[in-house]
């Protein structure tokens, strides 16, 4: 390594040691990130798991439908318990989603403010630029959240309505009359994993931007 890069190395590390000192002396910059990545990693987690169990209840709803199914009420109490854990999976991951980004908004406004105590111009333009490289990359979960959450909401609000319908008139004309509904909301699910997805890649991104010591 020439003088010029090991002294570019080393005044880097100055300046991020001063950042992570100061704001780890309040308690709250090195914590509110550690806080704010366990957060995502909760969120998903519950992605995850809503995949599998969209997978899981369509399954089920298709089980319905198909010709020759020996056992309806079977089949629909089946159905009527992955449709119950489908909400609650919705119902948490909200509540999770809503505050990831509670937690993001403090911890970039903490970090705002920290970085008007500079009195280093070269420490707070470095500090600021850094804040905008991580803002871009926490701004791509944002973006590629876009209508998920209405699409879940209308996805588990069909499937609470077929569950319903059937729960009182399980019978072939009555599941025959309500098929095309079912239809659309398998397919509706297998969109909402499409969604999803660039949604689980922004999160890994953002929560790998966070990550230190390899955690």
């Amino acid at each position: 390594m020439n003088p010029r890069t090991a002294s570019t190395v080393i005044f880097s590390a100055m300046i991020l040691g001063t950042f992570f000192f100061q704001t780890g002396c309040a308690t709250t910059g090195d914590q509110r990130a550690s806080k704010t990545r366990s957060t995502m990693k909760d969120v998903e987690e519950d992605y995850r798991a809503a995949l599998t169990q969209v997978d899981v209840t369509d399954d089920s709803l298709q089980a319905l439908i198909d010709e020759g199914q020996p056992d309806e009420k079977k089949a629909y109490e089946k159905y009527s318990d992955n449709v119950g854990k489908m909400d609650n999976l919705g119902r948490r991951l909200f509540d999770r989603a809503d505050k990831m980004g509670v937690e993001q908004k403090d911890y970039f406004e903490e970090w705002r403010m920290q970085g008007n105590t500079y009195s280093d111009e070269q420490i707070q333009a470095l500090s600021e630029q850094r804040r905008a490289d991580l803002g871009e990359v926490f701004a791509q979960i944002s973006q590629a959240s876009v209508g998920v959450k209405g699409s879940l909401k209308a996805y588990i609000s069909d499937i609470l309505q077929i569950r319903t319908y059937l729960s009182t008139d399980l019978t072939p004309k009555g599941v025959n009359a309500l098929t095309p509904t079912i239809r659309k909301a398998i397919a509706d699910g297998g969109d909402l994993k499409d969604a999803v997805r660039p949604v689980l890649t922004a999160i890994g991104n953002a929560r790998a931007e966070l990550a230190q010591g390899g955690n």
